[in-house]
C-alpha cells in the first residue's frame, strides 16, 4: 500500500475510489447485459464461464476452468501479503423473466432472476480495478466464480475438487449479493446472516381405495394433513424465543381423482434456522413427527424421509465485518452503511470457509440494495420495512436491479480487499 500520512481507513477508502473509478465501467455494463441476456442454470454456466476466463485473462491475471465443474479460478499474485479470496456466482434460476428490460433473457424459463449476473460481473470489474492498480497493494487475490450456487452444490464442488489444494489458501473470504432496497446502502451484519437450510422430501404411505369408502383405507392423505399442523408446533413450543426458525411445508401431492383415496402423499419442507444447533434440533423434531403421525393413524409402512438439500448458516467474522465497514463508511458515507439484522435466505458461500485440515478460515458477506430510486419511491408504505415487501425481490420474475449497482459493487469490493490486504499478518 502506499504511504501517506492519512488515516488509515480514510487512505484506504480513497485508493480504492480511485482503483475501482479507473476500471472499464462501460465493458463491466456489457458484461453484465451479456450474462442477463444469456443466463445458464446451475452447473451449465459454460458460456459464463469462459466469459470470466477471457476477462481474467486479458488483465494478466492467472486463470484456471473447470474447477468443480464449471468454476473458474483466477489467481492475481502480487507480491508478499495476506491471500484474499473473493467469489461471486454465475447460475440463473428456471424463472420466466417479467421485467421488459432491453436485455432481458434470449432463453425460455431461465432468468438470473438473484443477481449473479451482477456479481459475476462485479468480480471482472474488481478484479480488473486491483490488476490495473497493482502499485497501491500487495498480496494475492484469488478470484472465484462458482457454479451451482442455486443447488447448494456449487462451493462443495469447488471445494471437493482441490481448490484449497491447487490454490493460494485464503487469510479471510469475501463475497457479496445484490439485494432489495434502495440503491446505494451497504448492509452489513456481524455474526449469524443468513440461516441454515434443508430441503426434505417425505413420502407417507397408506392404503389406496375409493372415496365412497374410505373405511377399507388408510388416507395419506389425511395423515399428511396431520403432519402439516403437527410440525408448525415446532417453532411455537420447541426452539427458544430467542432464536429464529421457520418450517414450510411447500409441497403437499397426492391423488388423482375427486373420488380416488390415493395410496401415498408426497410433501415437501423446507426448513431454516440461524444455528447449526437449531437446525439440528428441528431436523431431529420433523423426522419424530412425520414417524409418529404416521403410526397413529396406521400407515402401512414407515415413511421416507430424506433430505435432498442442505446448506450450513451463513456467520460473518465480528472482525472482518467491522473491518470491512470502517473501510465503507469513509468511501461511502455513514449514512450509506445499514444492518438490517440476519435473513432467512441461504448460502453455499460458508462452504469455502472449510480448508483441508479442517480449520475455518474467517469471511464476511454484505448485501447491496439495487432497487431503483425511482421504484423504491413509488413503492406503497410508509416505513422502509413496509416497502421492502413491495419492491420486486430477488427470485421473482420481475427482478431487475439498477446497472448503478455494478459501479458501486465494484468499488464496495475493491475496498474490502485493500481492506484485508493492509491488515498486518504478523499482528493478526
Amino acid at each position: 500500500m502506499r504511504s501517506t500520512s492519512e488515516n488509515p481507513p480514510t487512505a484506504l477508502a480513497r485508493t480504492a475510489l480511485e482503483l475501482a473509478a479507473a476500471h472499464d465501467s462501460a465493458a463491466t455494463h456489457r458484461l453484465y447485459r451479456e450474462l442477463h441476456a444469456h443466463p445458464e442454470l446451475s452447473g451449465a454456466e459454460h458460456r459464463t464461464a469462459a466469459r470470466v476466463r477471457a476477462a481474467l485473462r486479458a488483465e494478466g491475471i492467472d486463470c484456471t476452468e473447470g474447477v468443480g465443474g464449471t468454476g473458474v479460478v483466477g489467481v492475481l499474485a502480487n507480491g508478499p501479503g495476506r491471500t484474499v479470496l473473493v467469489r461471486a456466482d454465475m447460475d440463473a434460476l428456471p424463472v420466466a423473466e417479467d421485467s421488459g428490460l432491453p436485455y432481458a433473457s434470449t432463453v425460455d424459463g431461465v432468468m438470473h432472476a438473484c443477481g449473479h449476473d451482477a456479481h459475476t460481473a462485479m468480480l471482472v470489474g474488481t478484479a480488473q480495478a486491483l490488476a490495473r492498480g497493482r502499485r497501491h497493494w500487495s498480496g494475492t487475490v484469488v478470484l472465484v466464480a462458482q457454479p451451482a450456487e442455486e443447488t447448494g452444490a456449487g462451493a462443495l464442488a469447488m471445494r471437493d475438487d482441490g481448490l484449497h489444494r491447487r490454490f493460494p489458501l485464503p487469510d479471510v473470504l469475501l463475497a457479496q449479493h445484490v439485494s432489495a432496497g434502495p440503491i446505494g446502502l451497504v448492509a452489513h451484519v456481524e455474526g449469524p446472516v443468513l440461516a441454515a437450510s434443508a430441503s426434505i422430501d417425505v413420502v407417507v404411505h397408506g392404503r389406496g381405495g375409493h372415496g365412497s369408502r374410505p373405511d377399507t383405507t388408510t388416507d395419506p392423505i389425511v395423515i399428511g394433513a396431520a403432519i402439516v399442523g403437527r410440525l408448525q408446533s415446532i417453532v411455537a413450543r420447541e426452539i427458544a424465543p430467542r432464536e429464529t426458525a421457520v418450517v414450510t411445508v411447500g409441497r403437499f401431492h397426492a391423488g388423482t381423482a375427486n373420488n380416488v383415496i390415493p395410496a401415498t402423499a408426497e410433501l415437501g419442507l423446507t426448513v431454516r434456522s440461524t444455528s447449526r444447533e437449531c437446525q439440528a434440533r428441528i431436523l431431529a423434531a420433523v423426522q419424530r413427527i412425520v414417524r409418529a403421525e404416521c403410526e397413529a393413524a396406521g400407515a402401512t409402512a414407515a415413511p421416507d424421509i430424506r433430505v435432498v438439500k442442505s446448506m450450513p448458516a451463513t456467520v460473518n467474522d465480528a472482525r472482518v465485518a467491522r473491518n470491512v465497514a470502517a473501510v465503507h463508511t469513509r468511501m461511502f458515507g455513514g449514512d450509506r452503511i445499514v444492518d438490517p439484522g440476519p435473513a432467512m435466505g441461504s448460502e453455499d458461500f460458508s462452504e469455502l470457509a472449510l480448508l483441508p485440515n479442517g480449520q475455518t478460515r474467517p469471511y464476511h458477506y454484505w448485501f447491496l440494495p439495487s432497487t431503483p430510486l425511482a421504484v423504491w419511491n413509488a413503492a406503497p408504505g410508509r416505513s422502509p420495512m413496509a416497502r421492502f415487501g413491495n419492491v420486486p425481490s430477488a427470485h421473482s420474475p420481475d427482478f431487475a436491479p439498477d446497472p448503478a449497482v455494478l459501479d458501486h459493487g465494484v468499488a464496495a469490493m475493491t475496498g474490502a480487499v485493500l481492506a484485508e490486504l493492509a491488515i498486518d499478518p504478523v499482528k493478526r
